[in-house]
């Protein structure tokens, strides 16, 4: 088992063009971070239930849009028409922001993220387009806004789950072409980070957890967009689409499985996230779904078995699944499917 979690200090990062403020207490201020930061007039994107947490000052600067349900792209294409401005902060989960993402880069504006879970999408340019605007280039939030509190805001068993998203994105980038010697220690520390605060079951998690988890998520999706991704985010993202199973909960059923296929192929990429999370190659996929809170399976979370031979038929078709060591066939690619039900 890994060490309790260690603190994390708040600290400010200039990234190239984008601006990482990871703060306690950033959403209560966020109004006037952002006005530090030179974004005076806003379009606001969110839910019901982010809102419900927002202080006055954010729904004051600009119009405010709810995030309908469904697909990112249906989602943009659905309020693109009614976002004025060029400038868009997206307050929520990763569907919220990878729309306030679709929506700025067809229009060529730019994104301020104030993320409520631990989906990574405020850290990444990967994001799908609203119909009409495909081959658009892809942006990334140019400010994040990162308050551990509200990162983690969820009922403990959704947040593990939202902690198995974030694992994820670490994972699968170590066993890309593209994995680097900084992708991969911003993958491993995050993984430290997240073992260490979820190997406490607590009712309240106190502020070191919340802070551990939300760097690690942080830390997890910048290697991820530096690395890419391959079998994981490719099988779940196919099932979360066709068979419109909920995000995080896909990952984590299907994250012990994947991990399991990886190891097999790329043993040496993934001896040191078994060691970051405080277990051998042996144990990894039982880790997993300790830290999880327990074992998932796509039945429980809705998907009807009719499904597979869709979500197998649309993976194998994606270019990102040749970016593993020794990609599956579609035999090997069945029975793993096959296992998640």
């Amino acid at each position: 088992m890994s060490a309790p979690a260690a603190a994390v200090e708040d600290f400010f990062w200039r990234d190239g063009e984008r601006i990482v403020v990871f703060r306690r207490g950033a959403l209560a201020t966020a109004p006037e971070l952002f006005a530090e930061q030179g974004w005076e007039r806003f379009d606001l994107l969110s839910t019901e239930r982010a809102l419900a947490e927002a202080p006055p000052g954010l729904r004051a600067v600009g119009a405010t849009h709810l995030v309908p349900g469904g697909g990112v792209p249906e989602a943009a294409a659905a309020i693109i028409g009614e976002v004025r401005g060029e400038d868009i902060v997206a307050l929520g989960g990763g569907r919220v922001i990878d729309t306030a993402k679709a929506i700025a880069a067809a229009r060529g504006g730019r994104v301020a993220a104030i993320p409520t879970t631990l989906s990574g999408a405020e850290m990444t340019r990967i994001h799908r387009l609203p119909p009409g605007h495909e081959g658009r280039a892809l942006i990334r939030p140019a400010l994040v806004l990162a308050d551990p509190e509200a990162m983690t805001s969820q009922p403990e068993e959704r947040l593990r789950a939202s902690a198995m998203n974030a694992l994820a994105h670490g994972a699968d980038s170590l066993c890309t072409p593209f994995a680097n010697p900084v992708s991969t220690m911003a993958a491993l520390r995050g993984a430290e980070l997240l073992a260490q605060a979820l190997d406490e079951k607590r009712d309240q998690r106190g502020e070191d957890d919340r802070a551990a988890l939300a760097l690690a998520s942080l830390l997890s999706a910048y290697a991820l967009d530096s690395a890419l991704f391959a079998l994981h985010h490719v099988v779940c993202q196919t099932i979360v689409r066709i068979c419109g199973t909920a995000h995080a909960e896909t990952n984590a059923a299907m994250l012990p499985l994947t991990l399991a296929a990886l190891a097999e192929r790329a043993p040496e990429r993934l001896e040191p996230l078994a060691a970051a999370l405080g277990s051998d190659l042996d144990g990894l996929a039982a880790r997993i779904v300790e830290l999880a809170g327990g074992a998932r399976t796509l039945s429980e979370l809705g998907a009807a078995r009719t499904c597979l031979d869709d979500v197998l038929e649309a993976a194998l078709a994606r270019a990102e699944l040749q970016l593993m060591p020794k990609p599956p066939d579609r035999e090997q690619l069945r029975r793993l499917l096959e296992q998640a039900w």
